[in-house]
């Protein structure tokens, strides 16, 4: 299985050179850790920056630099900063090529569920119902079960929903998968030394496997 380092460095392989993406709170953020130095790409953080660098290295944090999460970040040259009506215009209006998000559930026809647990406090959707309303490509870094063992890729989702029919990609500790127009999750790519059986018992939605299915590449 991988850890969310390991999510990370696989979903870094789908950014493309000249996206504007969008890293949700959570293991996406470690994403830009990932990104090849040679690849232009502008890295988007809702709270109002173009141009997000990687993580800072101890000692040299700047608090008044973050992303969305809180967290302290680094810019790149060339970086922006402006307000965060600027910047939810920008998602609004589509200019964001990406977007990368956690999630609590994901259904099979890409209903996701990332923000709300009943009984529990929250502060709020942030900028995830804009963000998955917006974006024509959506990619879900999560676990593929919550820790009470139960998979957490569903027929249909149980808690509160963000977004209906948007997500195109999952990437869990165990698999890379597709949500397929139709619905279904199509397995791609399994986790190094992951079985196919622990996959299907795993994923409680309908899971779709044709041909052999190679092991990802993390490297």
């Amino acid at each position: 299985m991988l850890d969310k380092t390991g999510i990370a460095k696989r979903i870094a392989k789908e950014i493309k050179d000249g996206y504007y993406v969008n890293l949700g709170i959570g293991i996406p953020t470690l994403i830009a850790n990932y990104i090849p130095e040679d690849m232009d790409v502008v890295l988007q953080s809702e709270n109002g920056l173009l141009g997000m660098g990687p993580f800072p290295f101890e000692g040299e944090e700047d608090a008044d630099i973050i992303n969305a999460g809180k967290q302290t970040i680094t810019t790149l040259p060339g970086s922006a900063i402006f307000d965060s009506a600027m910047s939810f215009g920008m998602i609004r209006a589509r200019k964001v090529n990406l977007t990368i998000l956690g999630a609590m559930e994901v259904a099979e026809n890409g209903d996701i569920a990332s923000w709300k647990i009943p009984g529990k406090m929250v502060k709020g959707m942030g900028g995830a119902m804009d963000l998955v309303a917006s974006a024509e490509n959506i990619i879900v870094a999560m676990q593929h079960v919550n820790k009470a063992g139960e998979s957490k890729l569903l027929p249909r989702c149980t808690l509160p929903l963000t977004g209906i029919n948007c997500v195109k990609k999952i990437v869990t500790e165990l698999a890379v998968l597709d949500v397929l127009p139709g619905g279904g999750f199509k397995l791609l790519e399994r986790a190094p030394g992951v079985s196919i059986e622990e996959i299907k018992n795993a994923t409680s939605g309908r899971l779709i496997i044709e041909g052999d299915i190679p092991e990802m590449d993390i490297n």
